[in-house]
């Protein structure tokens, strides 16, 4: 059984967001959760507070007991990218593009035995 938080549309570049979950990917939720506050980028808050609705989820709408609990998956997709101009020497324009993320956490309970 496993059970999955999605947070859709976040404003922060999935390249960024891919290392902080490559650091809890196959751990428990408390140690993940642990890895999370005391790292120092910015999406691990983002990251952290999907976690714990992940397991919110498992809690509550699969009754899957909290100490078991592992993160199965986490990754982050590439979301729409919102482009806008800088304006550079000579009536010339760079473009700027803010990148969005799709990111999913899914927690799974450990097989007995």
């Amino acid at each position: 059984m496993e059970a999955r938080a999605v947070l859709r549309f976040a404003r922060i570049a999935p390249r960024k967001v891919r290392i902080v979950l490559d650091l809890i990917k196959g751990k428990d939720v408390d140690e993940a959760l642990s890895i999370l506050r005391f790292t120092p980028k910015a999406a691990s808050r983002v990251v952290e507070k999907l976690v714990k609705s992940a397991v919110a989820n498992a809690e509550n709408n699969n009754n899957m007991d909290r100490d078991s609990l592992y993160i199965s998956k986490a990754y982050a997709d590439q979301g729409p990218t919102l482009k806008r101009f800088r304006a550079r020497a000579m009536g010339r324009a760079n473009m700027i593009r803010k990148r969005t993320s799709h990111i999913t956490v899914v927690v799974s309970e450990k097989k007995e035995g």
